[in-house]
């Protein structure tokens, strides 16, 4: 059996998460995929508008690429966060714009420099010289764990749930009946646990 091309490899779970990003977006209001829903305000809109500056600082700067996008929220004098979240003048499709110009930018950078191919990031310090490889494998990390919030909020939502389109990666046979008794087996788990506990330590 041939080996897969590692380049491939990183690049094809790479797309799968900023594919499920966007997919999670639709079909939603203009408040619910903005609203908060954690304490420190993570919300659908606002992951996307941070992988996207994401996917341009890490393929676009830090190989001496850049990608001629001003991204007036990462400028120095900005507010801390506002990266985050989305104003009501941004529109949802000026936000979605951006991230699909960021994925076609770090798609040409993948696509033209070899895996070992030297960049820089400034924003790590002595830790900043790296390889394309390495920028590779930590975007990864970074966007498929937005990707599990992204799964997070839009469950919080309206209940809708998967991994892809066209596959949820959830038991088949599982109706919402069935979801509701697993939930409360769950809470019941966790309220006997915790009983346990303060018994225990009493």
């Amino acid at each position: 059996m041939k080996p897969n091309d590692p380049k491939d490899d990183l690049r094809r779970y790479l797309d799968a998460a900023l594919n499920a990003i966007e997919w999670k977006l639709e079909g939603l209001s203009e408040y619910d995929v903005r609203r908060p829903l954690t304490p420190t305000g993570t919300n659908l809109l606002g992951l996307a508008k941070h992988v996207a500056g994401v996917m341009l600082g890490y393929f676009g700067d830090c190989f001496e690429r850049p990608a001629d996008i001003a991204l007036p929220w990462l400028a120095e004098d900005a507010e801390p966060n506002a990266d985050s979240w989305v104003t009501a003048e941004e529109s949802r499709e000026e936000i979605l714009e951006l991230y699909r110009r960021a994925r076609a930018h770090a798609a040409a950078t993948i696509e033209e420099l070899p895996l070992d191919a030297r960049g820089r990031v400034p924003w790590w310090g002595e830790q900043g010289d790296v390889t394309l490889q390495r920028i590779l494998v930590h975007t990864l990390a970074e966007v498929q764990r937005h990707a599990g919030h992204v799964d997070i909020i839009r469950e919080l939502i309206d209940g809708k749930v998967g991994l892809r389109r066209g596959g949820s990666n959830l038991p088949a046979e599982m109706g919402e009946d069935d979801w509701a008794a697993h939930r409360k087996r769950v809470e019941d788990a966790a309220v006997e646990a915790h009983a346990r506990a303060e018994l225990g330590g009493s």
